[in-house]
């Protein structure tokens, strides 16, 4: 047993419960979190030691071994997401200590913070289904909070439609969880996993996974979208960027991990769905992209349009194409943190969301505006930066297992990704300057560090995809085949 698993959970909880006691000392708060996030990362780094060198980890907690206990599993793809989870959930940290304000910081703004860390990373590390829904209600029971902070008419707005979905996917994913106790008698994975095998995936069990299929579609923004645009636009920047980051991944973990582990014997039921949709998630965010002429909405759909090229990798549900998964979710986290970033930058220096009332941005920012843009081709895909990699694995195996119709649709995503960005930069950071408002020169370095650190990141992801494929290929052998995961939860 590893005890060093139940660590990435425990030490953003306490130290968000810790805050809570020094509401009005926010220097102090600050410190706290930095220190809080610093330790979480260096034990994400030793967690993904101990998996590339040791095998799978597992933590059973008070001892007892499945299907009894409550067990925490670290296979690498759990680690790596961990890891990046860690590394963005700082870069979050500082961007906000620059960015959020003395008001929302003095109304726990970082206790929520860090509780919503130890939602995202439980949800990881978790090897039972029960455990999944109640670290899901702790990430979103903090992002209820988060929306909401600030109190402005858009802010209340949409976290009405925030809770109203995730209230019902939460009460479908309890129902999903009823059902399937009932049929197996166990919610550990490893061992639904064996019994669903023993049973037969036919029947209920489909039914079954068709609901969960739901629930974590709703959660990751799956199709079923329709809350996300609105609701991501409603926070500050800083917020934007920890949502966009994380929380429509661990929708996608869900559907990763449920999908390759347990019910994987109809895949041409529930594959297939997984694919239909991730298509026409394509899709649908691709005309989003082009719609809009506000930054946030451009954004936000483009956050669907990788919601649906990830669950395109999960379809084909090859050894290449959940590598490929495994690489792109991590690139996509770092990425979509670094765009909300920059986003915030912009914003601050403009004064407006409205494309038609920005330009000449490049003049005084070139910085912001030449990331920006190298940025955008990392999200197309544009060798050898991060994205490249993990879009390679998932397109080839695309056409190599006859997904071709989604292998065309998801290149053409990539274009409209390409298409929708180059127009914000050209836009924003080209032509006559339209507003002459200066942003603190303090500021904006204090928002630019972390910006910067990820900007370093997402290069040399791609830059070292060789030396990181090393890792994510161990994750992608083991979804591709389970039995290890298995046996190492089920002392086999």
């Amino acid at each position: 047993m590893n005890n060093l698993l139940v660590l990435p959970l425990l030490i953003p909880a306490f130290t968000g419960v810790i805050l809570i006691f020094l509401k009005e000392s926010i220097m102090l708060q600050r410190i706290i979190s930095a220190i809080s996030v610093f330790v979480n990362i260096a034990i994400a780094l030793m967690i993904v030691y101990q998996v590339k060198t040791d095998g799978i980890q597992t933590l059973y907690m008070g001892g007892w071994i499945p299907p009894y206990g409550i067990v925490f599993v670290a296979d690498m793809f759990a680690a790596l997401l961990v890891l990046t989870t860690a590394v963005v959930g700082a870069a979050c940290l500082f961007f906000s200590f620059a960015s959020i304000g003395e008001e929302r910081e003095r109304h726990y703004y970082y206790t929520f913070f860090l509780f919503l860390l130890t939602g995202v990373s439980g949800s990881f590390l978790t090897g039972d289904l029960f455990n999944l829904f109640v670290c899901f209600e702790v990430l979103l029971v903090a992002s209820y909070a988060m929306i909401v902070l600030g109190g402005t008419r858009v802010q209340l707005r949409e976290t009405l439609k925030y809770i109203l979905v995730n209230v019902i996917s939460s009460s479908l994913f309890v129902a999903a969880i009823a059902y399937l106790y009932a049929a197996t008698g166990t919610l550990n994975m490893a061992h639904l996993a064996v019994r669903v095998a023993e049973s037969g995936q036919g029947g209920v069990m489909n039914v079954i996974a068709v609901l969960l299929l739901l629930v974590f579609s709703l959660k990751a923004g799956l199709l079923l979208f329709f809350w996300l645009p609105d609701s991501y636009s409603a926070p500050p920047a800083a917020v934007r960027a920890l949502f966009g980051a994380l929380l429509t991944k661990v929708g996608l973990y869900a559907i990763t991990r449920t999908f390759s582990l347990i019910f994987v014997h109809e895949m041409g039921l529930t594959h297939s769905l997984i694919g239909w949709m991730a298509g026409a998630t394509m899709i649908l965010g691709a005309i989003g992209a082009l719609a809009y002429n506000d930054l946030s909405r451009i954004f936000n759909y483009n956050i669907v349009i990788s919601v649906g090229f990830i669950a395109f990798g999960i379809a084909v549900a090859t050894q290449d194409s959940l590598s490929g998964v495994v690489f792109y979710l991590m690139h996509d986290m770092v990425a979509k943190a670094l765009l909300f970033f920059l986003g915030g930058l912009i914003l601050a220096a403009s004064g407006t969301e409205q494309l038609r009332l920005m330009g000449g941005l490049i003049r005084r920012y070139p910085w912001t505006g030449w990331m920006f843009f190298v940025l955008a081709l990392a999200l197309v895909g544009v060798p050898p930066l991060s994205g490249f990699a993990g879009k390679v694995m998932m397109v080839r195996s695309g056409f190599g297992e006859q997904h071709t119709v989604l292998a065309l649709i998801a290149l053409a995503s990539s274009f409209v990704v390409l298409y929708s960005l180059v127009k914000v930069f050209q836009q924003v950071f080209w032509g006559g300057e339209k507003n002459e408002e200066e942003i603190r020169p303090r500021h904006y370095k204090a928002m630019m560090a972390p910006a910067a650190v990820l900007f370093i990141l997402v290069i040399l992801m791609g830059i070292g995809a060789e030396w990181v494929n090393g890792y994510v290929s161990q994750a992608g052998t083991v979804l591709a085949d389970p039995a290890a995961y298995i046996n190492a939860v089920m002392k086999e």
